[in-house]
């Protein structure tokens, strides 16, 4: 018995007995002898595991639920040496499993390499290959990896090159340099800036982590990697950036450049800890750009509004919107424009994303003190005309751009609001009198990027609509012109490329006069769509009406805004004045009116509805006979729009008069519609419910 080998004697011992006992030399290795001693005894792994881990007093390892943390303090060559592979670490302790407790070998070097105490689990050599397999992808592994992602392209002439490339000397860049690792990190680059994308984002996940792209605006899965795998394309990346690839714990920020096809691009990276290991995000910007507003295909109604506002040579124009939607794109075509020679441009930007010829641009270095504040303040001593503030974010810096403005300097900004009224709430609570906003803001441009769907597969809208279609058309009244489809040419997502979604507000004197007075969103959204502004969601719909994109993403993109307007109408059903001397059609209206469920008052004479207006001037429509005893209709409806609380309020006049006569002098009394005396019930309902949807919010 004393010639077995010791697998067969703990077994038997165990009660487990053989037929056959097979000739195994007691010097054959574990790994070896491991099989045929299952094999005779009629047992599985598992039980030989059992009954191994019994006889040492010893664990059964679980290797599914091992520490992921465990395996990086383990150096793979130790591992693959001895068979080991690491289940759990402490400050003091690491715990692996083994097929063989008897190796004191493995005990020592695994202590020497983790520099803690060692604890063996026991596990089948079977089971260790897979998790040493799985957990460690070794450079044969990668290659084959990369043999799958880039089979049957032909990619040899299309390198990466990162330029002033240099990583710091230490150990991990051994690995993070390997030619698998560099060949998949530059695939993984290469690919994304063919695709358009402006962001890469690698995730970690438990055994396998994901490669997504954000493509116009949305992210889209790429590939999957062995966690090891991505966690030396990381390293790689992170050495590319001059990061500190041995410190896991912190955030850490960098960046690089890299040549694709001859073109240079800037990388942004970001890395963030996250479940024991990392997630590092890579904006992809082409310094090189040189888009024009033209260029952008801006609507030309909001175009022309805009080169309204760079007319200015003092005052702050602000661009609003959230991350990613274009805002300094459009402000970058705005300064190439401004950029003729004769004029002083400064930026202070934090990054500065692209190069522009002829213009002075800072970078913020918060390490250095050098804060948006502390540049826009020594820029002031440049002799600037036009200055451009990547974003206003604190009391401090907006302070230092409305002194800008005040003093004769054009600023160009972006904030970060819903939508082109709201700037102005912003501003106020970054700390920014009222007062103060009405003097320095000249205008401001709220912005969203809508998908397009792509030309190649858009099939145009026939026959009946979809049930989601017949919702949204209902939602923003007005049909769907094509479909999204979906082809290689965009991903199977059915858009390819942006369009801009813009509106203009243009601060003029009852706008000023209205923030001055604190006036809120409501009264400064309606003086702005009098003023001329289209909303978002009306050059939304208008993309959608020349069949350039689909109702759905108009959903997409200004649903969330739309959710905001329902909520606030559902404040409470709209008020309605009634100012008629003729008692039967005060009645007629009144009837109406509520029977759709408005909350209706009526008087017979200006000077009443007056008094009600001054103490009582939220209404959400007015509807104005224009001949009444006392005070007549003309005469209130100028009193109405050159009084602060009221000048906002929608106005209908009914009128005996017809002919494009009597509507040009309404209109330009200030009235917001007009209908006749014999209009039909219907018909007068239908002008009521669209002066409503226009001036509500």
């Amino acid at each position: 018995m004393s010639s077995a080998h010791w697998l067969f004697r703990v077994a038997e011992r165990a009660g487990v007995q053989a037929a056959d006992r097979p000739a195994i030399a007691p010097s054959t290795s574990v790994r070896d002898a491991w099989s045929k001693v299952t094999k005779s005894l009629g047992i599985n792994d598992r039980q030989l595991a059992t009954i191994v881990a019994g006889h040492f007093r010893l664990e059964v390892a679980d290797l599914g639920a091992a520490d992921r943390a465990a395996a990086e303090s383990v150096p793979e060559t130790v591992a693959r040496k001895f068979h080991i592979f690491p289940v759990a670490q402490t400050d003091r302790q690491l715990t692996v499993a083994t097929c063989d407790p008897t190796d004191l070998d493995a005990e020592r070097s695994l202590a020497f390499a983790s520099g803690r105490s060692v604890v063996f689990q026991v596990a089948s050599p079977g089971e260790i290959r897979s998790a040493l397999d799985g957990g460690f992808a070794n450079d044969s592994a990668l290659e084959s990896l990369l043999e799958g992602l880039t089979a049957g392209s032909n990619r040899q002439q299309e390198e990466v090159d990162f330029l002033e490339d240099q990583g710091p000397d230490s150990v991990s860049e051994e690995d993070a340099e390997s030619g698998p690792v560099i060949q998949v990190t530059n695939l993984i680059i290469r690919e994304a800036i063919e695709a358009g994308a402006s962001d890469i984002h690698i995730e970690p996940g438990r055994e396998k982590g994901k490669v997504r792209i954000r493509v116009d605006g949305v992210l889209r899965s790429h590939m999957e990697l062995p966690m090891i795998a991505m966690n030396r394309v990381i390293s790689r990346i992170k050495i590319t950036g001059k990061l500190d690839i041995t410190d896991r714990l912190r955030p850490q920020d960098g960046k690089a450049r890299v040549r694709v096809r001859g073109q240079a691009y800037d990388l942004r990276i970001s890395t963030l800890p996250a479940g024991g290991a990392e997630k590092c995000v890579i904006r992809i910007l082409d310094s090189t750009q040189n888009q024009t507003l033209e260029d952008l295909h801006i609507p030309e109604y909001e175009l022309k509004r805009f080169r309204e506002l760079l007319r200015h040579r003092e005052g702050v124009v602000l661009v609003t919107g959230p991350t990613g939607s274009g805002k300094t794109t459009t402000l970058y075509g705005a300064l190439r424009e401004l950029a003729d020679g004769k004029v002083n441009i400064m930026t202070v930007e934090d990054p500065v994303e692209y190069d522009l010829p002829a213009i002075t641009q800072t970078q913020v270095e918060k390490k250095q003190g050098m804060t948006f504040a502390s540049a826009l303040r020594a820029i002031l001593r440049q002799d600037p005309d036009i200055i451009l503030v990547g974003e206003i974010r604190d009391k401090e810096t907006a302070e230092t751009a409305a002194q800008a403005a005040l003093t004769g300097h054009l600023v160009l900004a972006t904030v970060h609001a819903n939508d082109a009224v709201s700037a102005v709430a912003r501003l106020a609570d970054l700390g920014l009198q009222h007062s103060t906003v009405a003097s320095a803001l000249r205008g401001a441009l709220a912005q969203r990027l809508l998908r397009q769907v792509c030309p190649a597969c858009a099939e145009p809208v026939r026959g009946s609509f979809t049930e989601e279609e017949e919702r949204l058309r209902k939602a923003y009244e007005t049909d769907p012109v094509v479909r999204a489809v979906g082809c290689s040419e965009c991903g199977f997502t059915g858009y390819r490329g942006r369009l801009p979604v813009q509106e203009v507000m243009i601060f003029d004197a009852r706008i000023q006069e209205a923030i001055e007075l604190r006036k809120g969103h409501a009264t400064l959204q309606r003086l702005a769509i009098q003023g001329g502004m289209r909303t978002l969601k009306d050059v939304a719909v208008n993309w959608v009406t020349q069949g350039r994109t689909t109702l759905v993403e108009v959903e997409r993109v200004i649903g969330q805004m739309q959710d905001h307007e329902e909520a606030e109408e559902r404040k409470g059903p709209p008020r309605i004045l009634i100012v008629d001397d003729e008692e039967e059609a005060r009645l007629m209206m009144s009837t109406l009116l509520q029977a759709e469920g408005y909350e209706v008052r009526t008087v017979e004479d200006g000077q009443k509805a007056k008094d009600i207006l001054v103490h009582d001037p939220d209404w959400s429509l007015l509807i104005l006979d224009l001949l009444m005893p006392r005070m007549d209709g003309r005469e209130l409806l100028r009193w109405i729009r050159g009084a602060v609380d009221t000048m906002a309020i929608p106005v209908l006049v009914r009128t005996g008069k017809e002919g494009e006569e009597a509507e040009a002098e309404i209109l330009e009394a200030g009235a917001d519609d007009y209908l006749t005396k014999e209009m039909q019930a219907n018909r007068f309902l239908a002008r009521v419910r669209a002066i409503l949807r226009r001036s509500a919010l």
